[in-house]
């Protein structure tokens, strides 16, 4: 059964930066994508970021509005992944959600959160003054 945590969210200042972790455990994956995707109260979820791996290499994805302000990164011996996230605005205000997959998804599958087998619980960011 894998599990998967983040940590990381908080209060933080516009224009101030946060980096969101993301462990999952009970399982080794030798392949597999790591995505996050946010929910702001009354929106519907979206997709943040990816991170997919296998076969000696790997793949970064980024929605639109975080390209340039945002690096997501992954720790081969612990398998966690993280998410820097700099120049934060409000409006990226949401409960961020880290969710992993066991396989490699391709382009047109990694955006879409119906895809992913295992979620975390999220953790809160709130960018405000």
């Amino acid at each position: 059964q894998v599990q998967v945590a983040e940590s990381g969210g908080g209060l933080v200042q516009p224009g101030g930066s946060l980096r969101l972790s993301c462990a999952a455990s009970g399982r080794t994956f030798s392949r597999g994508t790591v995505g996050w995707f946010r929910q702001a109260p009354r929106q519907e979820r979206e997709f943040v970021s990816a991170l997919s791996w296998g076969g000696g290499g790997y793949n970064t994805h980024y929605a639109d509005g975080l390209k340039g302000r945002s690096t997501i990164s992954r720790d081969k011996d612990t398998n966690a992944v993280y998410l820097q996230m700099n120049s934060l605005r409000p409006e990226n205000t949401a409960a961020y959600y880290c969710t992993v997959d066991n396989s490699r998804l391709i382009l047109s599958s990694l955006w879409d959160g119906e895809h992913y087998d295992h979620w975390g619980q999220g953790t809160q960011v709130t960018v405000s003054s």
